[in-house]
């Protein structure tokens, strides 16, 4: 390892174009942490609200965006077990995904997949873990319950979506194209509303109702939601790309006996995140390497391009994931 790495900084709160190429010391492992030579970062919405100024890092972390990476383990620091310096993994990051070098907890790595390469393992982690800790431990999804997926085509659903299937839940998701429905539906979706001529209160209370719905968009879709759901029924809210602001009704909460949650995952505890890790490792990881479960992937970009990269993920043309190409392998 050098003393300095290439990495991607945030000038100032912005636009894509604030992304920079830039020098950084190469982080040095503390106690519980190893050092990743970054094959690949993932690029997902919170890099995003990170550079627009909407959300800061926690005080312990890098000011570097990027929340997932794979590559090799180059250094371990004191405390740490089951990692040695050349094993390959894909890990959950507290930030600084968007360089040649990162730290990182160890017991937030996960070992590459058998068949997966690094790019795809790159895509893994915050989809995964976000997916699991909101979909399976606070939605308590089970087999046969009809599950509803805002944002279909993204990371976090095309995850959904596979994952829901493979445990054995009815799966509906809301998109916004007809190739973005057409794509949900060969992962396992049962149906695919486009939100743009359809209205997806009315298909889902003709299905029953939903028992689960996982939203990222908030807004005027949760007073939809609650008239969507079925008894009993479930909301876990992950992201508000429309507002975290509106009018709600809560009697209907009552009436129904519903269940309104959600989490962010950046802000949680280290051993939370190791929790989740675990969990992934016993119960999804077997799934990947059999191909029961796949990452969705929609394009790379050069680290120097990260602005590009971006500038993808916001014009909600993609389908998957977006990966920043650092050292490749």
């Amino acid at each position: 390892m050098t003393d300095m790495m290439r990495a991607v900084g945030i000038t100032k709160a912005g636009g894509p174009e604030v992304l920079q190429l830039t020098q950084r010391p190469v982080p040095v492992a503390a106690h519980g942490q190893v050092i990743l030579k970054v094959a690949y970062a993932g690029v997902n919405r919170p890099d995003a609200l990170q550079r627009a100024g909407l959300y800061a890092p926690p005080a312990t972390a890098s000011d570097l965006p990027g929340l997932e990476a794979s590559g090799t383990v180059v250094a371990v620091g004191g405390g740490v077990a089951g990692l040695s310096v050349g094993d390959q993994v894909c890990a959950l990051l507290p930030g600084g995904g968007y360089a040649e070098y990162v730290a990182t907890p160890a017991a937030h790595c996960l070992p590459v997949p058998k068949g997966l390469s690094l790019k795809e393992a790159a895509c893994l982690p915050e989809t995964f873990f976000t997916v699991w800790s909101n979909v399976f431990t606070r939605g308590g999804l089970k087999a046969g319950e009809r599950f509803l997926i805002h944002g279909g085509s993204s990371g976090i659903g095309t995850t959904a979506i596979q994952l829901a299937n493979a445990f054995g839940a009815r799966v509906f998701v809301t998109a916004g194209s007809n190739d973005k429905c057409a794509a949900c539906v060969a992962l396992g979706a049962e149906k695919a509303i486009n939100y743009k001529d359809e209205d997806f209160v009315a298909v889902m209370k003709n299905e029953g109702g939903a028992d689960l719905i996982l939203d990222m968009v908030g807004g005027d879709y949760i007073p939809r939601n609650i008239k969507t759901l079925a008894n009993d029924g479930r909301l876990v809210q992950i992201a508000f790309l429309q507002g975290a602001v509106t009018e709600l009704n809560f009697a209907m909460m009552m009436i129904k006996r519903l269940t309104i949650t959600g989490s962010t995952l950046r802000p949680q505890s280290d051993l939370a995140k190791a929790q989740i890790a675990q969990d992934l490792r016993d119960q999804v990881w077997p799934l990947i390497e059999v191909g029961m479960v796949a990452p969705v992937m929609d394009s790379t970009f050069e680290l120097a391009d990260a602005a590009g990269a971006h500038t993808r993920m916001e014009s909600s043309g993609h389908i998957g994931k977006i990966v920043l190409t650092v050292a490749g392998g």
